[in-house]
């Protein structure tokens, strides 16, 4: 009997619309073959058998929409007819529920290319700007300000991109960062498996990027976990920033 990635098979069935979302799906616990939950979206199962989605389906092209939303709600953000950037856009979690929230506009950056799921690519209320490696980016390049600026980016630290998000910052703008300890702390300070478990280290890094910010005019006035595909990857958290001169969220708070 054929068989083939369980990621794979999902796809193919069209329970899913793309792998990376078949992932999100397995990581998030969802998916149950023949009974059995699986948590792997590499595991080799048979083409034909039985598959079960539980639980409320991902409503964002991956799991950061899920994250995103969370540190919307935990910030109070209104992104209603906001303009915004995305800082490591990649598959689009993020790009996805700022438009779900109401965004008028996404302009997103990714260093790399093709990532950026296809339902996305197709609106036209997105600007895809790949090979783009944000820590160049200059104001000439993009031309224009925001409302809202997200950034997810790996194997970098936020040092390398906090100070370019400043002049695109409109009067009154946020900006929202994930902040990964991996990519922060020492390379020798990660442990087994590529997790940082020591609560002093990220507590250490957490206020490091903070005091960091505050130096480049930026104010840290939110911090909340980001959610989690599985208990076992990598806590991360999102800091909520403006600039020091403004102090007023007044413009993104629901009326």
């Amino acid at each position: 009997m054929a068989k083939d990635r369980v990621d794979v098979i999902l796809t193919k069935r069209g329970l899913a619309p793309s792998r990376e979302r078949a992932k999100a799906l397995i990581m998030a616990g969802q998916i149950y073959v023949e009974t059995e939950r699986i948590i792997k979206p590499d595991k080799v199962i048979d083409d034909d058998a039985a598959i079960e989605i539980k639980g409320s389906p991902i409503p964002y092209v991956s799991f950061g929409g899920v994250k995103l939303a969370k540190a919307l709600a935990a910030f109070g953000i209104d992104a209603t007819g906001k303009e915004a950037m995305d800082i490591g856009s990649s598959t689009g979690g993020f790009v996805d529920c700022l438009l779900k929230a109401g965004a008028a506009f996404v302009y997103a950056i990714d260093v790399g290319t093709h990532q950026l799921h296809e339902s996305l690519r197709k609106d036209d209320r997105i600007v895809v700007k790949e090979n783009v490696n944000a820590r160049y980016l200059t104001f000439e390049d993009v031309g224009r300000t925001f409302d809202i600026i997200t950034i997810d980016v790996s194997f970098i630290s936020l040092k390398k991109i906090l100070p370019v998000v400043t002049p695109f910052m409109k009067d009154g703008a946020c900006v929202i960062s994930l902040l990964k300890p991996q990519f922060e702390v020492g390379r020798y300070e990660v442990g087994k498996g590529g997790i940082v478990r020591d609560t002093e280290k990220i507590r250490r890094v957490i206020d490091d990027i903070k005091e960091y910010g505050t130096a480049l005019g930026l104010w840290p006035v939110g911090e909340v976990e980001s959610p989690r595909e599985k208990e076992k990857k990598n806590r991360e958290y999102f800091v909520l920033w403006e600039l020091r001169e403004s102090r007023s969220l007044s413009g993104f708070l629901p009326a």
